[in-house]
């Protein structure tokens, strides 16, 4: 795969995984509402995807190594491995009760994370468990904090 290909990929991808994981266990701890969580990630699928893509593409431009292809692969890779992931997301919710479908996308998200975070350390020649467990407590420290900032959102303004 392509240097510029695989950036927006593995950037778009963790991106996906993170903010949308993020966002649902969030929007759920405060609203406890399929439409705002399933509004919320079509919604970031389209605008962070944009965003994600953006700023790739200029942190792409900002090392001044890459062709303008390059960082257009990159850009496009970026948009269209968020907004496909991020909607894959929307899967669950359409299928499942809401906290059930919350817990099937955390266990989804998780084991993308896994695969890329393998396949990763592998093509770099690390350890790949060391690679999985530092990526899988990110995620986790970002589900326990939306899921606590939810309630508070909650607490104060429900």
């Amino acid at each position: 795969m392509k240097h510029s290909i695989k950036t927006g990929f593995s950037f778009g991808l963790t991106t996906a995984i993170i903010t949308t994981i993020g966002l649902m266990v969030g929007l759920n701890s405060s609203t406890h509402s399929v439409l705002a969580v399933l509004g919320g990630i079509i919604i970031i699928a389209i605008a962070d995807g944009m965003s994600d893509a953006l700023g790739i593409h200029i942190s792409e431009e900002s090392e001044g190594r890459h062709s303008s292809k390059e960082i257009w692969e990159s850009t496009v890779a970026t948009f269209i491995t968020k907004l496909i992931f991020t909607l894959s997301f929307t899967v669950p919710m359409l299928l499942f009760e809401l906290n059930f479908a919350i817990i099937v996308s955390i266990i989804w998200g998780m084991i993308m994370l896994v695969i890329l975070s393998y396949g990763i350390s592998k093509s770099r020649k690390v350890n790949p468990w060391k690679a999985i467990a530092e990526h899988a407590i990110i995620a986790l420290i970002v589900i326990a904090l939306a899921n606590y900032i939810g309630q508070w959102v909650a607490l104060i303004f429900g």
